[in-house]
């Protein structure tokens, strides 16, 4: 029988009790162990049954037991404690405010965050991968640093799926109906209590309309746009049904309502609580890329602004960031243009928007770009004066990928940068390695360590003795080993097997056995089941007598990826074998709180993707903080941080770009290829360093890496870092350009959007007319310079609009230039008789070798964040060059 209706009955907490709600409705208490501890100790038995989720604990734990902690002074002081230590968190000075008081240019009052999944908590499954755990980490960072950042997303009623398997070992998904009553949000409210909420217009004179639930991430609130409301149709309802659900159309008014909708609940919530409104907006990837457009339409609809469009974007380009995560042009998100059309166009276009202007933001306008699609990480960069990728080798393919964007320039000098990913200390780190640093650095400067990022936090860490690196590793394996099995076991319930067939899984893995862990989304290019490519070999490996190896395996397919389940079928086929189960296990349903058991209990953390496919990949950096040593392929953050003392570097046969049909011979080769190099450097390299033990028993040269792992990348991958970064490197700049072109009411946007009309349209009448050099036609020595000459068209524009420069380097034999350096020619005199302009500049010959240059003009302007920003170059005929290959 089931319910015709659903409601949650709260538990009436005595009065002594209430500051247990103040901790349960701010998410904090999932990084903060203290906090924890004391709901764990309010009833241990329903913390464990509620998935030691807080507010369900409150709402489940018997009244007896409540009234015995009123009266318990003990727990009383623990809980009053606890509530003074998060109110002086939420509202004592951090590192952000430092750089308020002693900055030259103040950071920015306020950013606004927008993604369209965060992982903050296993309680709160708003999340799928890698994406939004990395949202999470940045919301839960900006908190500790005390940077005022607003998070903006959807509240997806069914989440993501859960995972189990069928008796065949096929992913079987279902979405739980997740009741905001039972978790750590509140509905935003006006001031007479009704819910606030935020509508769309659609096309047929529908509405889309949402309510806010609010989640407090520390210091930071989260903005959640619910469609689930009763204003609204059945189809509006579902738009915020799953993450990641739906058809074309689904997706797009997902992330209609994200982006414009996103901006009108910032709004709401400036306004409803006085928080001061962002001067900077980031996007977390593409999803949210309509933020822009609102924003336009907003200062559109200023008439003191009295901007344009044109003047407008502006304005809204200098506040904005876009983050690219997407490390190949299939995975972005395209619509059809028409789809667009319809939904931004007619009576539902935006006041003072075209819908011809919107269309051009997405248009894929290079070559082999579809005219027929809406492209939207196209619109994302167009609409963002500041580009990043999440890693160093990230941010090269990412230049690469979108050069098309900006013509005539290499990809060296797209203006797309990266700030390589971290993730949050105190989420990831087991309270055992906390206090076994603690014990060393002093519980204080420990705090600071994660918090900051700051490498001489982590100074002293070398001191910790072998012994006790080995002890703790050890415990943490064991911890894993109980883990794996508990979920083994009910796995296996779940496919059907009864108790009587389950004796064989309490002797599922070994606690003193090298475990290697591999746990990860499962689209094709992460190969999961590369390890499978030669299963005798990978047997011989498992089942070695005396030094074997164990494995960990965890990942979830896109429901609709049936290639991905396929991946995981076979694994478990594997797996299941009785030869082998005891020594690799696959659990379903990987989540955050399956994640935090495996980063710290492995040995060695596994990642063989196909390269440069992974943009960062930061399960290995949850595991190094753990002091898991890294086994993975020179590709995102590792390839960055690898230095041959903190783990091991698949070696990979690379065809061209890497990117390979996987049905072709040529991936056949190269999977056969990384395969053998894995197994040869488990079984030569990793399994010999673990087994190679001393006279006390210990394996000295293993811990020495686990050590240099600690002190080395542990201030390197943090989240708390690579927020700094972002403050200092993009956000501050951000809020620096947009002031700039905001004052005044907007005339410095005015001013900047009239320059780049003006010189988009005289752009045609620039050229570089005659280059000539004093140089000889002998080679040059080392030292030397050469004096240049050149004569360029202007056209209509001025040697103001524009800086000519020379560009030199090394060449290779098509005399391409490489290794490039720009250098500025000055305006000698005004125009001549046929309207031409005199640079001139000294050349200085600083390298030997074959060695070139050319000459081209660029737009130029104070309020370029890059020299490419327009994409217009003007070059030569012919590019100038020398063969220097004398030159001493």
């Amino acid at each position: 029988m089931k319910a015709i209706r659903r409601f949650t009955v709260r538990t009436v907490l005595p009065e002594q009790l209430q500051p247990l709600h103040e901790l349960a409705l701010n998410l904090r208490w999932s990084w903060h162990p203290e906090t924890r501890d004391l709901f764990r100790s309010v009833d241990p038995e329903v913390w464990a049954a509620t998935g030691e989720d807080p507010v369900r604990l409150l709402g489940e734990v018997p009244a007896a037991r409540l009234a015995a902690l009123a009266a318990d002074r003990r727990f009383l002081r623990r809980l009053g404690d606890l509530a003074d230590d998060l109110r002086e968190y939420l509202t004592g000075p951090r590192w952000y405010q430092t750089q308020q008081e002693g900055g030259v240019t103040p950071p920015p009052a306020a950013i606004a965050y927008f993604s369209p999944e965060y992982g903050i908590a296993a309680a709160l499954p708003q999340y799928s991968g890698g994406l939004g755990i990395l949202a999470g980490d940045h919301l839960k960072a900006a908190s500790d640093l005390g940077v005022p950042i607003i998070g903006v997303g959807l509240f997806y009623r069914h989440g993501y799926f859960r995972q189990s398997l069928d008796r065949v070992g096929w992913q079987q998904e279902r979405y739980p109906l997740l009741d905001p009553d039972e978790l750590a949000v509140s509905l935003l409210r006006e001031a007479d209590g009704t819910p606030s909420r935020v509508d769309l217009a659609l096309p047929g004179g529908r509405t889309l309309a949402a309510h806010i639930w609010k989640a407090q991430v520390g210091r930071v609130p989260l903005l959640l746009l619910d469609s689930d409301i009763e204003a609204n149709s059945p189809a509006e309802r579902d738009v915020t049904d799953r993450l990641y659900g739906g058809g074309s159309e689904h997706r797009l008014l997902q992330e209609m309502l994200l982006g414009i909708g996103g901006v009108r609940a910032v709004r709401a919530y400036g306004r409803l609580t006085g928080h001061p409104a962002p001067e900077v907006f980031h996007t977390n990837e593409g999803h949210a890329g309509f933020l822009g457009v609102e924003r336009i339409r907003e200062l559109v609809a200023d008439r003191a602004a009295g901007l344009d469009f044109a003047a407008a974007l502006e304005s809204v380009r200098a506040g904005t960031l876009f983050t690219t995560h997407t490390p190949v042009p299939a995975g972005i998100d395209r619509f059809d243009r028409d789809l667009v059309a319809r939904h931004f166009g007619g009576d539902v276009a935006l006041p003072g928007v075209p819908v011809e202007s919107v269309l051009a933001l997405g248009a894929e306008t290079w070559r082999g770009g579809d005219p027929k699609l809406f492209n939207m990480a196209a619109m994302g960069l167009r609409l963002a004066q500041r580009a990043n990728g999440v890693s160093t080798l990230h941010g090269e393919v990412s230049r690469s990928m979108f050069n098309g964007l900006w013509p005539g320039f290499d990809p060296a000098e797209v203006p797309i940068t990266s700030v390589t990913n971290g993730v949050h200390a105190s989420t990831w780190i087991d309270p055992a390695v906390v206090r076994l640093g603690a014990a060393e650095l002093g519980a204080e400067r420990a705090e600071e360590a994660m918090t900051t990022g700051e490498t001489k936090r982590w100074t002293g860490l070398e001191r910790i003795g072998n012994a006790e690196i080995w002890d703790l590793r050890r415990s943490l394996r064991a911890q894993l080993v109980e883990e794996a099995r508990r979920r083994l076991r009910d796995s296996w319930r779940q496919r059907g097997a009864g108790e009587a067939e389950l004796g064989w899984v309490s002797s599922v893995l070994d606690p003193d056995v090298l475990t290697i862990g591999f746990a990860r989304r499962v689209p094709s290019y992460k190969r999961l089941t590369l390890m499978l490519r030669d299963p005798d070999r990978l047997r011989a490996l498992l089942l070695h007598p005396t030094r074997p190896v164990q494995i960990v395996v965890a990942g979830k397919a896109h429901p609709a990826d049936d290639g991905g389940k396929r991946l995981i079928q076979q694994m478990v086929a594997f797996a299941d074998d009785p030869t082998v189960r005891h020594r690799i296990v696959f659990l379903p349903d990987y989540d955050m709180a399956m994640a935090q058991h495996l980063y710290p209990g492995c040995d060695v953390w596994l990642n063989n993707p196909l390269r440069p496919l992974e943009a960062c990949g930061t399960s290995g950096m949850k595991a190094a903080l753990n002091g898991c040593l890294n086994l993975s392929v020179l590709d995102g953050w590792w390839d960055e941080w690898y230095d041959g003392q903190n783990g091991w570097a698949i070696p990979t046969a690379d065809e061209g770009d890497g990117v390979l049909d996987p049905e072709s011979s040529e991936a056949e080769r190269r999977d056969d290829i990384e395969a053998a190099a894995l197994y040869d450097l488990i079984e030569e390299q990793v399994a010999g360093r673990f087994y190679d033990r001393g006279s006390d028993g210990l394996p000295h040269r293993w811990i020495a890496m686990v050590r240099h792992t600690l002190v080395t990348l542990g201030p390197k991958v943090l989240a708390g870092r690579m927020v700094r970064e972002y403050v200092e490197r993009l956000y501050t700049p951000a809020a620096l350009a947009q002031r700039e072109l905001a004052g005044r009411r907007h005339a410095a946007a005015r001013e900047l959007a009239e320059w780049k009309a003006r010189v988009r349209e005289g752009w045609p009448g620039v050229r570089v007319e005659h280059v000539e050099a004093d140089c000889p036609a002998e080679a040059q020595e080392l030292g030397s310079s050469l004096a240049l000459r050149v004569q360029v068209a202007l056209g209509a524009l001025q040697p103001g609009d524009v800086e000519v420069q020379v560009v030199s380097g090394r060449v290779d034999e098509t005399d391409g230039i490489s290794d490039a350096a720009a250098l500025a020619l000055k305006p000698v005199g005004g125009p001549d008789l046929d309207g031409r302009t005199r640079y001139e500049g000294s050349l200085e010959l600083g390298r030997t070798g074959p060695f070139g240059y050319t000459v081209r003009v660029l737009p130029a302007h104070p309020r370029l964040a890059s020299p490419a920003e327009l994409g217009l170059v003007a070059l030569p005929a012919e590019s100038v060059g020398m063969d220097a290959g004398l030159l001493r």
